[in-house]
């Protein structure tokens, strides 16, 4: 399939080409048929037997250089259909999710010229079948996305058909777990779409395009806010932030109320910059400039996240803010020393225009307030600070709650998107002190995520919250297990996990 570069942006799905992807997924018993197949995984424990399939001892495989560690992947090449592929899944006994999760990338990564694959389905004492199932097409699915705008084909060939061969008389559970799979999958794939998609196709107004053309199928209630409302609605931060560009802003209200009485309410508010140069703070002049289509990476994860809620059947009300603009270098745009009013009323001294993610997050987290949310979770690309302190596979998470954040955490280890907590210092606050305003956007040159976290807290108003910082784990610099070079779309699988199991949290 090539893209036709001239038509693009006439459909609002043109910015996330991976919902157009015609995937079958399949579940078939352990004696079916298998001659549709082009490539066909052979699980491979650390010890015990070497299944006869493969027609090889493990003696074998060692002279091959197989190892039967997780990640590990030999293909048997040859005239036969299915090409046979070992795959290490390590010790049974350590089989989890992401074992099968990163074994399951390995298999699709050794055979990308291959469209119909098909697997056998592990499981152990800890791990379930529909578990395992739902982890495999994880791991297919994410490795071999790709997001092109090439006007040829180029590369590892997409995914048409996914087999899982399931044990005897576990056909069903597999099913089951292969129905979640496809769904954590698509998220993680739409978030990498917009997490890609070039500025100039993603903007503000096409990212609410998007979510108006996706809700009414994912059972979701969407209200776009433009310019002129969110100045009646005194949206301070965001317009502020949006001053310099030529394109408007958009917020983007989602709302999901799931059949029965709800779990608990839940508010989301995610970091729409869909291009950031910084302002009239410029960002120097290197390769950072083209990653900045991407730090709308929250957003992105939200929009995704929301989409898969009614089908994943969802306990809790979910009411999420998308907060969209570019922060462009104009001769209108946001200067030094200019003083915002926010949602809230609170005003803010403007230090830095390259912290303009807290500007448009803090008017959505007043938003969250009124809406009477039990808690709030926040997720945005939004300090290198925390890219500095724990790298690019681990994101940051603080907050006010030590439930909401376990809560997090726990979203974070099921999604192989993992958090570490950083505390929030409130002894540092005083480096938002202003002499003109309640408060500064940006606090010294040490601490830089806390200080963030610490302005967001501001705007909470004693809710229960945790705010995400993803500004390390949005970007890959090299391809690894299921995780692409590139945007990741870390957190809208976390998003699902958190939704799925949010109860309101129970005072004290």
């Amino acid at each position: 399939m090539t893209t036709d570069l001239r038509s693009l942006g006439s459909d609002p799905l043109d910015v996330a080409p991976s919902l157009r992807a015609e995937i079958e997924i399949r579940v078939v018993p352990h004696d079916a048929d298998l001659d549709d197949v082009e490539a066909l995984s052979i699980p491979v424990t650390g010890s015990g037997d070497v299944p006869e399939a493969l027609g090889v001892d493990r003696e074998g495989l060692r002279r091959a250089g197989f190892t039967a560690s997780v990640g590990s992947a030999l293909s048997f090449p040859g005239s036969g259909i299915p090409v046979l592929v070992a795959v290490g899944i390590g010790e049974v006994a350590d089989l989890d999710h992401a074992a099968v999760r990163d074994a399951a990338a390995a298999f699709a990564g050794a055979v990308p010229f291959d469209s119909r694959l098909a697997t056998r389905v592990p499981s152990s004492e800890s791990l379930g079948l529909a578990e395992s199932a739902a982890a495999i097409v994880e791991g297919v699915l994410l490795k071999r996305y790709r997001f092109s705008l090439r006007s040829s084909e180029s590369g590892p060939v997409p995914v048409a058909s996914l087999t899982l061969i399931a044990p005897e008389g576990e056909v069903e559970a597999v099913r089951e777990g292969a129905d979640r799979g496809r769904v954590l999958a698509r998220v993680g794939m739409l978030s990498r779409d917009l997490a890609t998609c070039p500025a100039g196709l993603l903007t503000a107004t096409a990212m609410a395009d998007l979510a108006v053309a996706l809700g009414p199928g994912a059972g979701l209630e969407v209200e776009v806010f433009g310019k002129d409302e969110l100045t009646e609605m005194g949206c301070g931060g965001l317009l502020g932030v949006n001053r310099g560009s030529e394109q408007p802003p958009r917020m983007v209200r989602l709302t999901y109320v799931p059949d029965g009485e709800p779990s608990g309410h839940l508010g989301l508010v995610g970091k729409g910059i869909m291009y950031d140069s910084g302002g009239i703070n410029l960002k120097p002049s290197d390769a950072s400039h083209s990653q900045m289509k991407n730090d709308m990476s929250g957003a992105g994860a939200i929009l995704a996240a929301m989409t898969a809620l009614e089908e994943s059947g969802c306990p809790a009300r979910v009411t999420a803010y998308l907060m969209c603009t570019d922060n462009m270098p104009s001769g209108s745009a946001m200067q030094l020393g200019d003083v915002l009013v926010t949602r809230s009323g609170k005003t803010v001294e403007v230090m830095n225009t390259d912290a303009e993610g807290r500007l448009v997050m803090c008017d959505a987290l007043s938003l969250c307030v009124e809406d009477g949310v039990d808690t709030i979770v926040d997720i945005a690309t939004l300090t290198g600070a925390c890219l500095r302190a724990l790298g690019t596979e681990m994101a940051g998470v603080m907050g006010n709650s030590p439930d909401v954040v376990d809560m997090v955490r726990r979203a974070g280890a099921l999604a192989d998107e993992p958090v570490w907590e950083l505390p929030l210092i409130r002894r540092y606050r005083s480096q938002l002190d202003s002499t003109v305003a309640d408060m500064t956007n940006l606090g010294g040159p040490n601490a830089g995520a806390i200080t963030a976290g610490l302005y967001l807290e501001e705007f909470v108003e004693g809710t229960p919250w945790a705010h995400i910082d993803i500004a390390g784990t949005a970007q890959a610099e090299a391809e690894t297990r299921w995780i692409p070079k590139g945007p990741t779309g870390f957190g809208a699988r976390l998003l699902v996990e958190l939704a799925a199991a949010f109860t309101a949290p129970t005072s004290d």
